[in-house]
């Protein structure tokens, strides 16, 4: 198929593009241990994305590639996802028995976190009907450009195998991992700017 078409999202654009991040993350094992209900699922999870990642559309740095087959959306240097939001939505949305464990997570995992400036990927999503089309590896390349010409440390959370072995073929690497409780397992991982060819 042709390389898909990346484009940035405009405010008429962020339904469509949290839909299908929600749609890309419903087999997703971390995000389906913390809302294993279909029905909140569907309820919680755009607001999810619009406390976690919704800045992006702020910053001009939310993403999709032509059709909605998938989006991915970054915060910039120095932008962090709305935390009173997050916790607001875990403590009324997130079952009780795995609360704690969830935010013992979530604590564990901001230690990784780089301390110099760097772009962070908090999701991306493409449509389980779109996926292995190449659609995830174009969203990827796009932003990634940015941050090689900008000579800027990239960022994000791996949360299945399929979804590291797709920041792996991109540079990211291991910084560690996250298991709490009966949590599936976070990576964490980073990807160190790379200079143009002959530059």
């Amino acid at each position: 198929m042709d390389m898909p078409t990346i484009k940035s999202a405009t405010a008429d654009d962020q339904a469509a593009a949290v839909a299908v991040v929600t749609l890309g993350f419903s087999g997703d094992p971390m995000t389906r241990w913390t809302w294993p209900d279909p029905a909140v699922y569907l309820e919680a999870f755009p607001r999810f994305v619009r406390a976690f990642a919704g800045k992006a559309f702020e910053h001009g740095t939310a993403y999709y590639a032509e059709g909605y087959a998938g989006a991915a959306l970054w915060l910039p240097p120095d932008v962090h996802p709305d935390g009173e939001a997050l916790s607001a939505l875990m403590e009324s949305t997130v079952p009780a028995e795995i609360r704690k464990d969830l935010f013992e997570v979530v604590a564990q995992m901001e230690t990784y976190h780089p301390h110099e400036a760097h772009w962070f990927l908090p999701l991306i999503g493409v449509d389980p009907a779109k996926q292995g089309q190449g659609y995830g590896g174009a969203l990827m390349r796009h932003a990634l450009e940015r941050c090689d010409r900008e000579g800027r440390l990239a960022y994000l959370d791996a949360t299945s195998p399929r979804s590291r072995a797709l920041y792996e073929r991109h540079g990211f690497e291991r910084l560690g991992t996250v298991q709490v409780g009966s949590s599936p397992t976070f990576v964490l991982m980073l990807r160190r700017p790379r200079r143009p060819a002959g530059g």
